[in-house]
């Protein structure tokens, strides 16, 4: 007998897209319709309410039942407009955001309805509030009346947030998937504000993540690591364009480091004019580090190639990532000189079996981010690069590694293991860090863990260090 498929997980369902809860649609009028004629349209079945839109379709206001039972019900005639009894303006989330943003409008604004509106502004479906409360438990709802602030007050609320999941046994790499889509979104909102700013671009473009953002494993501080693909445009267009999009992105860059992503120290930022091109000038950036495979070639291949579309048309990001398929064929030097510095990554483990120290001073702490995370991380990205694996998160190109046969279906099994271990590890020592007032790190103290803790982080170290100098090794040629 097949058996019932399992609720998503609270992490799960607030990480999805509000368009995975809502409802279709409402009917939408004019507002000036009459109220006698929009009235009849809410007696239909699982109808609660009604949309006022402009000439654009876009929403300028509801009618809910409760606005009838208010303002229409023996106050207003039969001929007085919608106007007169709507409420506006209106509330409404994007299609594009986690559900999260949702539950984090509707309960501070003790709002019944939301509208979910597409990138043209017209509404694609209604979300309720009570189904969507139903994603997040009593406790965790206190944390995401947070989420509906500033920027800043949103990245310090993401804490909270996490322990709340935590502590009620939700996988620590669910919880990353949240933390990451809170990342994500505030990266678009301090981009909507910034093209408030600074109105319409002369050319369209496209918003790239990269690195552990990228990826969708970003922890409570990454900083910055983004960058532009501009609509191609004539040359004697350049001096206008480039002002503009200069103004622009600094302002962007700026935005993102107040709301808590500190600038890149590598400069990898759309104000960087390396970070901010057309797409034929970032296929000819991609070959020019294939040819050069040194240096800074390298260190930004590592971290470019997580790159996704966050914003804006995700057609050129995705032009872009089958030209790199294209160069990396045509150039494997570029991976096997990838794998040669990378090789230099090691795991956090003595000759003996015991954690190394990490830690500057007296300590004797161990980076589990650069001697756990980052070489599973390298091996997994260059052997995906090579087979030309879509997904950038770690976990998916495991599987999909796997799915291929590249990766045997028991050690992917282990390096999933060591992968979610090794997140839940780094998780917890940067909540414990923010609790204690210190800036998110990533030294652990792994002396004060319980024995099979301890025990299963020295496997999971095992288990990436093994994989690691393996996939390493099969593009350099080198003897572990």
């Amino acid at each position: 007998m097949q058996q019932p498929k399992a609720p998503p997980s609270p992490a799960a369902a607030l990480t999805g897209p509000v368009t995975a809860a809502m409802h279709p649609a409402p009917p939408g009028f004019d507002p000036a319709t009459p109220l006698a004629e929009v009235l009849p349209a809410m007696a239909g079945p699982h109808v609660s309410a009604v949309l006022a839109l402009d000439a654009r379709g876009a929403p300028v206001g509801i009618l809910t039942e409760r606005d009838v039972a208010r303002r229409v019900a023996f106050r207003l005639p039969p001929e007085a407009p919608l106007s007169a009894a709507m409420t506006a303006p209106v509330t409404t989330c994007p299609a594009d955001a986690g559900l999260w943003r949702a539950v984090a409008l509707l309960r501070p604004g003790r709002l019944r309805h939301l509208p979910v509106v597409g990138a043209d502004g017209r509404c694609v479906g209604m979300l309720h509030r009570d189904d969507t409360l139903a994603a997040a438990s009593g406790r965790l709802l206190t944390h995401l009346d947070a989420l509906a602030g500033e920027d800043a007050a949103i990245k310090a609320a993401q804490a909270g947030v996490a322990t709340a999941l935590l502590d009620e046994g939700v996988p620590a790499q669910e919880v990353v998937g949240l933390v990451s889509g809170i990342n994500l979104d505030l990266h678009r909102r301090v981009l909507d504000r910034s093209l408030t700013a600074h109105g319409e671009p002369p050319v369209p473009f496209t918003l790239l993540v990269m690195g552990s953002v990228g990826r969708g494993e970003s922890l409570l501080r990454p900083d910055q690591d983004n960058g532009l693909i501009l609509a191609d445009y004539p040359d004697d267009r350049h001096a206008e364009v480039d002002a503009w999009f200069r103004a622009f992105a600094e302002a962007f860059n700026a935005g993102l480091d107040a709301a808590g992503f500190p600038l890149c120290p590598g400069g990898i930022m759309a104000r960087n004019p390396l970070w901010r091109k057309t797409l034929p000038q970032w296929r000819h950036q991609f070959e020019y580090w294939a040819g050069r495979r040194a240096g800074a070639a390298l260190l930004f291949s590592d971290i470019a190639f997580d790159f996704r579309a966050a914003a804006g048309d995700p057609a050129p990001a995705e032009a872009l990532r089958a030209h790199l398929g294209r160069v990396l064929a045509a150039s494997p030097a570029l991976l096997a000189a990838m794998a040669a510095q990378n090789a230099s990554l090691t795991v956090g483990l003595t000759l003996w079996g015991g954690f190394t120290d990490d830690e500057p001073g007296p300590g004797t702490r161990t980076d589990l981010k650069l001697h756990g995370l980052m070489p599973l991380v390298a091996a997994t990205r260059l052997l995906a690069l090579r087979d030309g694996i879509a997904p950038t998160g770690t976990a998916a190109r495991i599987a999909a590694l796997a799915a291929r046969g590249s990766v045997h279906a028991r050690e992917a099994a282990d390096l999933a293991e060591a992968f979610a271990l090794l997140l839940d590890v780094l998780l917890r020592q940067q909540l414990a860090d923010h609790a204690a007032g210190r800036a998110p790190g990533n030294l652990v103290d792994t002396a004060a863990m319980e024995k099979p803790r301890r025990s299963a982080l020295r496997d999971a170290l095992k288990a990436v260090r093994s994989f690691s100098r393996g996939a390493f090794g099969s593009f350099t040629g080198s003897v572990w």
